[in-house]
């Protein structure tokens, strides 16, 4: 009888049969596959062979902003070792194949027992960090192979998990490759240990040390002084059609003296287009403020990335987008700011933003009355959005400390 093992290195090599085919259609995926073929490349010209390597995995954007806490206190604390940091998606290699954080930022090869072995030849680490969720079987038994201490930082697992039903033994097993669980919450503690794994440790949620940094950076910029002009801000983040469809409703109908940001998640040139004619009020993007009065403006649509973050701190009110799509984007930068935070509906398994609804700093709308009516109030009724706000910038605040609780423990193996 075929062992499970066997069966998903047979689904693995069908599955890269078909992203090969699939690739000739999709973009995205014609990314994943071409990277991939490029990461040995990569790594050879890096010359680690004789090197110190620290390599840490990440998913895709989001985990990537987890791990950074982490590598940047390495890379100040242990200058003399190479990082070597994998993605396993597009979305998030793409964005950060150039960072400086790593000495080598590549694709992670499909988790084949052959390139699974072929990697760690090359990379050779001194420790693995993995982030999160992302747990591949072959390369978790090569680096127990290997006694390669490895750790799981800011982690979550739920029931819902395949570890924690009858027939997830081999996954379960997968798991004992892990010298230590960082996790997020107590549930995902009892969760392990109710699947003999005792070697955990409650640390929180790295990211909160992410955001935490935010408030000491210089945020100032001047094209947003300029368009807020000390009116009332609300500011859009990471929103998605429907959201912009809620958004613009609220938009034209209102006759407050308020000034709107909106940072679509989907920047392509048509989409901005599609939105910018649906808005009745004055309107510029962003690629056009050049030589502007932006005060005349009642509308700035950002069509770049990478300005958000310091947008928010010009922000009245947050609204973050997602949670009436796909999936709630990023909740905490806008927190660390202290400033109220509407979403949608779509929430769950966001541990930061369930919390935060449950403590009211996060407020949850379902349609455009409901928006209609809290925006309404958070503009006529100051005590309630500064008390509204500092429910959030308190939360992040208490949550600060899992980077080095994570160090302090991996350091002993460094």
């Amino acid at each position: 009888m075929i062992s499970v093992r066997s069966l998903y290195n047979i689904l693995l090599h069908f599955t890269w049969i078909v992203l090969h085919l699939i690739a000739i259609f999709n973009t995205k995926i014609s990314l994943f596959v071409k990277g991939r073929k490029r990461t040995r490349a990569i790594l050879s010209a890096k010359h680690l062979t004789n090197e110190k390597v620290i390599w840490m995995h990440v998913a895709s954007l989001g985990e990537y902003e987890q791990g950074l806490p982490i590598l940047e206190k390495l890379r100040v604390h242990y200058s003399s070792y190479k990082i070597v940091l994998t993605f396993f998606s597009p979305s998030g290699y793409e964005i950060k194949k150039d960072s400086p954080i790593a000495d080598a930022v590549v694709y992670l090869p499909l988790d084949t027992k052959f390139n699974a072995k072929r990697f760690l030849e090359m990379v050779n680490p001194e420790v693995a960090i993995f982030v999160k969720y992302e747990i591949w079987p072959n390369y978790l038994h090569e680096l127990k192979q290997r006694n390669i201490p490895t750790f799981l930082i800011s982690a979550i697992f739920s029931k819902k998990q395949i570890f924690f039903k009858w027939y997830g033994g081999f996954m379960r097993k997968t798991l004992g490759a892990f010298s230590h669980f960082f996790v997020q919450d107590k549930t995902s503690e009892a969760l392990l240990k109710s699947i003999g794994y005792d070697n955990v440790t409650i640390s929180g949620d790295t990211r909160f040390d992410r955001v935490s940094k935010i408030m000491g950076q210089d945020n100032h910029l001047d094209f947003m002084e300029k368009f807020k002009n000390n009116h009332f801000c609300m500011v859009a983040g990471s929103s998605w059609p429907e959201d912009e469809k809620l958004l613009v409703e609220y938009i034209n109908s209102t006759d407050a003296p308020t000034k709107f940001v909106i940072a679509p998640h989907n920047i392509k040139q048509g989409h901005i287009d599609g939105l910018k004619n649906i808005i009745h009020k004055k309107s510029i993007c962003f690629s056009e403020i050049e030589d502007k009065s932006l005060a005349d403006f009642e509308v700035l649509i950002v069509d770049t990335i990478g300005l958000l973050t310091k947008i928010y701190s010009y922000a009245n009110v947050a609204y973050v987008g997602g949670a009436f799509a796909t999936g709630l984007h990023n909740t905490l930068e806008p927190a660390t700011f202290g400033i109220p935070i509407v979403i949608g509906p779509k929430y769950e398994g966001f541990k930061e933003a369930e919390d935060l609804v449950d403590n009211k700093g996060i407020l949850v709308i379902t349609n455009p009355s409901e928006f209609k009516s809290l925006m309404d109030r958070f503009i006529t009724d100051v005590d309630f959005m500064r008390k509204t706000g500092t429910i959030n910038a308190s939360y992040v605040n208490e949550n600060r400390g899992a980077t080095n609780l994570i160090l302090d423990h991996i350091k002993t193996f460094l």
